[in-house]
């Protein structure tokens, strides 16, 4: 771990509190020198430090995404993943996609404080404003067969899930495939793009994006009666820490990936199965009851007295 992620862990531990370089010096076995320097650091990247003589220096606001930040609290088998963070971009699959291409490793995980062009499925925008969401990038190498790529997207829709359970009593909802709703509304999107290669029938890599309402809650007009925030504004949580849990998750489950092991509890997690809903194809809606999802993450459905398999699509259900 790294000077700086040693002297930001103590500054997190003591919110509101100002601790002395001395203290923090001798609690590491640095020289003050390098307490220094490596808070200039952290401020460099955004992290909000107030240096005061005699009394030390004072983390102001936590809650700055750092590649650091996120590094230092990950398992120590994922101590090695690659970690990014932008202050601004289009979109982070986009940033992904470019180090796929360029031989990026497995887990490399980028991040953003803001996407000014955030996709979902279908190219649909994803809002992403700046200090309140998370909006990250995967680069899964799995080495599946392009028909199991749905599994990746239910696997992602699982860690998600996890991951808020994990810090909170709340109870999160699956909507096939890639969404997940709380309290009626939509607090996540997942989006996956893959390369697969022609010959071999196998994903070269798949991009897995995922997109958290972490504490945004002011949406635009068209958006405030269907998406929310995770969690109000006074949660005890970063983002950072919520991020780092949230990358454990997945890469936990891209690892149990050929086991399958995680389908019977995306589908206890499901919003629509039982019920009759939507579902989009060719451009036309279609009425059908969602009867289950089978352990490729297809969704069985009944339309017009036919059983089938939907493998993608937009599904619509009145919650």
């Amino acid at each position: 771990m790294t000077t700086k992620s040693l002297v930001l862990g103590i500054l997190e531990k003591n919110p509101g509190s100002y601790v002395s370089g001395e203290q923090i010096a001798a609690e590491l076995s640095l020289s003050r020198t390098a307490v220094w320097k490596a808070v200039r650091t952290l401020q460099n990247e955004g992290y909000c430090i107030s240096a005061v003589s005699n009394k030390g220096y004072l983390l102001e606001n936590a809650d700055v995404l750092s590649a650091e930040g996120i590094r230092s609290r990950l398992l120590p088998k994922y101590a090695d993943t690659v970690v990014i963070v932008k202050t601004s971009t289009e979109s982070t699959n986009l940033d992904a996609k470019v180090l796929a291409a360029a031989g990026a490793k497995h887990g490399t995980v980028i991040l953003a404080e803001e996407q000014t062009a955030g996709r979902g499925r279908y190219g649909k925008s994803f809002y992403s404003p700046k200090g309140t969401g998370i909006y990250l990038s995967i680069i899964a190498r799995l080495g599946i067969s392009f028909s199991d790529a749905v599994m990746i997207t239910t696997a992602a829709g699982v860690a998600v899930c996890r991951s808020i359970e994990s810090v909170s009593d709340l109870q999160p909802k699956i909507k096939w495939v890639n969404d997940i709703f709380l309290n009626g509304k939509k607090i996540c999107g997942i989006g996956t793009e893959a390369v697969s290669s022609i010959e071999s029938g196998m994903l070269e890599s798949v991009i897995v994006g995922v997109g958290v309402n972490f504490k945004t809650s002011a949406f635009p007009e068209d958006l405030k009666d269907i998406a929310g925030p995770l969690f109000p504004d006074d949660f005890p949580l970063t983002r950072n820490a919520f991020a780092a849990i949230l990358i454990n998750h997945l890469l936990e489950m891209f690892d149990a990936l050929p086991e399958k092991s995680f389908m019977e509890e995306y589908r206890s997690r499901s919003l629509i199965l039982g019920k009759e809903i939507m579902f989009l194809e060719n451009n036309l809606w279609h009425s059908a009851k969602a009867i289950e999802i089978d352990d490729k993450g297809g969704l069985v459905v009944e339309a017009d007295g036919k059983i089938r398999t939907l493998t993608s699509g937009e599904v619509s259900v009145r919650i």
